[in-house]
């Protein structure tokens, strides 16, 4: 009896202890353990499980440990996986990703031909008059040599589409192609013969428009093409943001909205169906600009879905299309220099308006010319505002070509350099051609922009690229096209348009295009989490995976930190999650 007695205690003690321990675990609505957790904090520590309440992360630590702290009945076992950060698309063009879901995609097409098949496909469903749109075409693509590559003209598109107008975008936006019916259009109000200041209409022999408009000439075009209705256009967001949860994008910057975006912003968030942060920027004219200035910044500091206090400005075009200004001409076209698309005065003014209203700025600059104004205009409206100017995170935009001496102006000036990782990775097979053997040197400059002390946030500027962020971090941390090109000199010699000179030292082409200015996988991680969060004056809400930080975590079905850089490429997103809600699931 002793003995069954003692039996008895010894399971009674047990089951209390049990149960003791249990009760005093804290309630959690999500459990992530068996994970891989790359948590990009201060010191890039590397965790395993997080407990998340509400749309806070409210621990994170070993499996054990969380486990025996938290309970939940929604628990993910990660198996191993990699969870990260919720990527971070620093620069971007949300609505017209949703257009490039539903228009023509002529991505990847390698010639004029190809494409007005594909246009004479649209046009035999289209109705009368109904306008035939499209984006992706890059000339530089077309034919097997390695020679400059010329624009096309509107007679392939006559052909095919006589009755229906035609307007298809460059792959960077910065360029249309249109047919003989859209210039018709056009013409009904506005000579497209005259000259445009910040733009270029390509002209024939005999002084006819040919059919492609650069940079602020394509607005002549783009303002009789009619605009989407409010329901289009919500269903265009809605495409596009479930493309961004695809590719486990929690967070984007968007370049440049006007005020009927604005308002379909605010309302999905009163509504709750804003399912991913947005960090919405304003093109710096036109009233909703005025609006928004005389009103001050939007900011949603109860859910942090939408936040509107940032400034686009425009100040050239892009290298395909030889609109980005260069200092110098270019190499393959020396009676050009590109263009300056908006005034390096007005850069300043607005820039000073904006620190005196609590705006930040982001100039797109391209060309070394492009980037040095930008700096220069910069510099001036920071010494009239010097105490706001501290931490008014200034950014500009591709920095794509950047003289030497301007290199370090980014740290001095306290400029953040936002740049695009794929751009590089596709550019870099005529771009050489563009620039020639010397000025290529500061072309997509990363680790010299990192060692000088800067960050990167890194974005992919779709729909320009494509908008996996992890195509960006393979290009990042290769600087190699999906085929490992290029391996080394001869690569680059056999494969890539170059300018005459050729290229000078081989070595710079062993293991990557000009592979000195790789990024590590640690920087290319933070480039697309905390460094966006961080341009974006949030780097305390999201960023990083911590305790009080915002929920925002991807899985991975394999770990990019350590993996083959090939596999990079074949690595899916599993999960998503925003703000401790599941948004997207494989």
């Amino acid at each position: 009896m002793k003995k069954l007695l003692l039996i008895f205690l010894a399971v009674f003690i047990s089951i209390s202890t049990f149960v003791s321990i249990v009760s005093r675990k804290q309630h959690a609505d999500l459990l992530i353990i068996n994970a891989a957790v790359y948590t990009v904090d201060a010191d890039n520590s590397k965790s395993e499980a997080i407990a998340v309440r509400g749309s806070r992360i409210v621990s994170v630590g070993t499996t054990q440990d969380i486990q025996n702290h938290y309970t939940s009945q929604n628990i993910i076992d990660a198996q191993g996986r990699a969870v990260v950060p919720g990527l971070i698309d620093s620069h971007a063009h949300v609505m017209g990703l949703g257009q490039s879901l539903t228009e023509l995609n002529l991505y990847g097409t390698t010639s004029a031909q190809q494409i007005a098949e594909m246009v004479a496909q649209r046009v035999k469903n289209a109705k009368p008059g109904e306008w035939i749109r499209g984006r992706g075409w890059d000339q530089n693509d077309w034919g097997t040599g390695t020679g400059q590559k010329p624009f096309p003209t509107s007679t392939i598109l006559d052909k095919i589409s006589p009755d229906n107008p035609v307007i298809l975008n460059r792959i960077d936006g910065h360029a249309i192609w249109v047919n003989s019916k859209a210039m018709e259009i056009a013409k009904q109000t506005t000579d497209l013969n005259i000259e445009i200041d910040g733009g270029i209409i390509f002209h024939d022999l005999s002084g006819n428009p040919t059919g492609i408009f650069v940079d602020n000439a394509v607005s002549i075009i783009r303002n009789v093409v009619p605009e989407y209705s409010q329901e289009e256009k919500i269903s265009l967001y809605h495409h596009a943001f479930d493309e961004c949860l695809k590719y486990g994008i929690t967070s984007v910057h968007d370049m440049g909205i006007n005020g009927n975006d604005f308002e379909i912003y605010k309302n999905l968030v009163d509504r709750q169906q804003l399912p991913l942060r947005v960090y919405a920027l304003i093109e710096g004219n036109g009233r909703f600009f005025e609006e928004m200035v005389q009103n001050g910044p939007y900011i949603d500091n109860v859910n942090r879905m939408l936040t509107v206090r940032s400034i686009k400005l425009y100040l050239d075009g892009a290298l395909g299309s030889r609109g980005a200004a260069l200092i110098e001409p270019y190499s393959d076209e020396p009676e050009s220099r590109g263009v300056i698309t908006f005034a390096p005065d007005s850069v300043r003014i607005i820039t000073e308006l904006a620190l005196a209203r609590g705006f930040q700025v982001c100039v797109h600059a391209i060309g070394d010319r492009a980037n040095n104004i930008a700096l220069n205009e910069f510099e001036k409206a920071s010494k009239k505002f010097p105490a706001q100017a501290r931490n008014a995170r200034l950014r500009i935009e591709h920095a794509q070509v950047i003289a030497p001496d301007d290199i370090p102006r980014f740290k001095k000036l306290n400029i953040i350099p936002s740049m695009q990782p794929t751009h590089a990775t596709s550019d870099m097979y005529w771009v050489q051609a563009r620039l020639g053997p010397d000025r290529v040197l500061g072309a997509y400059a990363w680790r010299s922009l990192l060692d000088d002390g800067n960050i990167i946030p890194a974005g992919s500027d779709f729909p320009v690229e494509l908008p996996n962020p992890l195509l960006g971090f393979y290009a990042a941390v290769t600087r190699q096209d999906k085929d490992g090109l290029p391996r080394d000199a001869s690569d680059v010699v056999n494969k890539f348009q170059l300018s005459p000179e050729g290229i000078r030292d081989s070595t710079l082409f062993q293991g990557g295009w000009f592979a000195s200015q790789k990024m590590t996988r640690k920087e290319a991680l933070r480039a697309f989490t905390m460094w966006g969060a961080y341009a974006e004056f949030m780097e305390n809400e999201k960023g990083s995976i911590e305790e009080g930080k915002l929920a925002d975590l991807v899985m991975l079905s394999k770990d990019i930190m350590t993996v083959e850089p090939k596999e990079i490429l074949a690595t899916d997103v599993v999960m998503t999650i925003v703000g401790g809600t599941i948004r997207y699931k494989k």
